[in-house]
């Protein structure tokens, strides 16, 4: 049976479907053709266990952000569990979700993030922290020194953070396994070799918001799941990415936000699922709840 035949058996699955039922109601049957057809097109995610590309897509769903790779929301990236032998895939959200969550909230007036190019930065300010930034002319043909995130709030609070394009290359090498590993197919397959710009941007982004903005529900779980291995157990970091920051707001993680609807029984070694049941939470006895707010993921 091949990876891709593996991997249809699994999602097709009676109680796989009965779960997807459950949480995803209506949703269900679109999130499969996504789901599959992702798989379809991408041989390295053909190799991953079943279930962890699931709930990477489960996590995106509840998001309410797409899975193409083309848009740059939300990507299901591929990674080798070298201490179990095996290939999972982890949940890695992009700069654009980041931006897409906090306009959803409201709170933001403005927010971008862009690079910095050579000649770019017009003054810093050490005290204030405060920098300006003035674009030259024929940018395009010079060489990004930096990336750098604002956002101003609905009440006027604003904050910058710039990062010089060594201190992004620092933090990537200090963060990612894949992209500092010494094995050249291994960093080969980094998300970092192959959109750095977008990571880049991704990082400075998610360090700003993350440390000075008002985090909404949705920006909680989307910080603390990116670069994760999801699973009914929770989140497990694949990658040493922010750590520090998934530290940080996880105790603002609501009990709601934690839990999920329905209790999967998986078998560790097959990855079937076994009978399922549903397990009360408080959303059941909430009917106001949005369906999007998928708790646990």
């Amino acid at each position: 049976m091949s990876n891709l035949q593996q991997f249809n058996q699994t999602i097709t699955n009676p109680k796989t479907q009965a779960y997807l039922e459950q949480v995803l109601s209506s949703k269900k049957n679109a999130f499969v053709n996504n789901i599959v057809a992702l798989v379809s097109n991408n041989a390295n995610l053909q190799v991953c266990e079943p279930m962890s590309v699931m709930f990477a897509g489960l996590k995106a769903t509840a998001l309410d952000l797409p899975l193409d790779p083309n848009l740059g929301f939300a990507y299901v990236i591929p990674y080798r569990n070298n201490r179990e032998g095996k290939t999972e895939a982890q949940f890695q959200m992009g700069y654009k979700g980041f931006v897409q969550l906090a306009i959803r909230s409201g709170q933001f007036k403005t927010i971008n993030v862009t690079e910095v190019r050579d000649g770019e930065v017009a003054a810093f300010d050490l005290l204030t922290g405060e920098m300006r930034f003035a674009a030259v002319e024929n940018r395009m043909s010079r060489p990004v020194i930096g990336y750098a995130a604002f956002f101003r709030l609905t009440n006027g609070f604003e904050k910058t953070l710039y990062m010089t394009k060594e201190e992004v290359e620092a933090h990537a090498k200090k963060y990612s396994q894949t992209y500092s590993s010494k094995n050249m197919n291994v960093q080969k397959n980094s998300k970092w070799e192959t959109d750095f710009d977008a990571m880049a941007k991704k990082t400075v982004v998610k360090l700003l918001l993350s440390k000075y903005a008002p985090l909404s529900v949705d920006m909680i779980n989307a910080v603390s799941s990116d670069q994760g291995v999801l699973s009914e157990k929770g989140v497990r970091y694949a990658d040493n990415e922010e750590r520090d920051i998934a530290d940080a707001v996880a105790e603002e993680i609501t009990e709601e936000g934690n839990k999920t609807p329905l209790s999967m029984n998986v078998d560790e070694e097959t990855g079937e699922i076994k009978d399922a049941a549903p397990q009360p939470t408080k959303d059941e006895q909430k009917p106001e709840a949005k369906q999007r707010n998928l708790p646990g993921f």
